[in-house]
């Protein structure tokens, strides 16, 4: 039902398509972006020539995350609406539809690595959905430079005059995202390679294990909307068990409880598990300002989590790739799994 009023009043009176343009002397393009990774995008590659409004948090899981009636007021007042795509933002379905119905611009950043053939697929979401690509397409940085360059095309058909700008600057970003992925692959292999398993709270994981060569379990499935029972926490523990992991991971976005009764059901086969030095982001970065809250740092947060949680040290980090990794990371104790 609510889902019903919020796209029912994308055609009330509440919701003025070009309100703003009246009320305004050459405004900026607005975009309203859903998640943070696409806030980011949308920063990096505008710079300050379009207007952005960012719709979830940090450590706010899009899975779940149903629009509100300030967002759709938002969204309906927005000359473009940038998303993640592949069934991620599962509460949007209905809003996203309507609007690409009107005259606002409606972009995936999905599109360019599903046209591309790198996404991952054969899963299933729910009884509605199955056989659907695994969403979490961003975690293998060369997946995010094409959607970096789609943003910047999608910008230009808002803002012409300022094409070259945005071919510039997602350029320039796609260079750093050269040295991003580099980087984590040198410290993704430090870790011998029979003992590569990261385990962490549901499946946000896989293309991050394809592009860094690790095997990825989750307790939970793709979507977080998926519980785990019994029977999952047991298989899991049998796992950990039987290939003797070390260190299981829990995520930003995601209680620690489940995670914590593998831990509990492991310890109780004499089995000692430790937990990651810190979270994972997975379906959400960090605050802004803060490292995690940027891409990279989202990223280059997540290498050094998993590899101190191994008890190994950090590679030198790359002189030109911003921002820099902080001091509290770089001179954290590693702890011995």
């Amino acid at each position: 039902m609510k889902r019903n009023i919020l796209v029912a009043l994308l055609f009330t009176g509440l919701l003025v398509a070009n309100g703003r343009l009246v009320a305004q002397e050459d405004p900026l393009p607005l975009v309203v972006a859903t998640t943070t990774q696409a806030r980011d995008a949308l920063e990096i590659v505008s710079g300050e020539r379009i207007e952005i409004i960012g719709l979830m948090g940090a450590g706010v899981d899009p899975h779940l995350y149903r629009p509100t009636e300030a967002d759709v007021r938002a969204m309906n007042r927005a000359d473009a609406i940038v998303y993640s795509g592949l069934h991620l933002e599962g509460q949007f379905g209905d809003v996203l539809g309507a609007l690409g119905e009107r005259d606002i611009l409606v972009v995936a950043l999905s599109d360019p690595v599903k046209k591309a053939g790198f996404t991952i697929g054969g899963f299933t979401l729910s009884d509605a959905f199955s056989n659907v690509d695994d969403p979490h397409f961003w975690f293998d940085p060369r997946n995010w430079q094409l959607s970096i360059d789609h943003v910047a095309v999608q910008l230009a058909l808002l803002d012409p005059a300022g094409a070259d700008d945005y071919a510039e600057r997602a350029a320039d970003y796609n260079v750093q995202l050269d040295l991003l992925f580099d980087w984590a692959s040198e410290a993704m292999a430090a870790v011998p390679q029979d003992q590569r398993v990261l385990v962490t709270s549901h499946d946000a994981f896989q293309y991050f294990g394809e592009a860094f060569d690790w095997e990825v379990r989750g307790l939970q499935g793709l979507s977080t909307e998926d519980e785990a029972g019994v029977a999952d926490v047991q298989a899991l523990v049998d796992f950990v068990i039987e290939r003797d992991i070390p260190v299981l991971f829990v995520e930003s976005s995601v209680p620690p409880n489940a995670i914590e009764s593998v831990r509990e059901g492991a310890a109780a086969q004499g089995h000692d598990i430790g937990v990651g030095l810190r979270e994972l982001y997975s379906d959400a970065m960090g605050a802004p300002g803060d490292f995690g809250g940027t891409y990279v740092g989202m990223l280059a947060g997540n290498v050094s989590t998993i590899l101190q949680s191994w008890g190994l040290p950090l590679p030198a980090w790359p002189d030109d790739l911003q921002p820099p990794l902080p001091d509290e990371l770089v001179e954290v104790d590693a702890q011995a799994p």
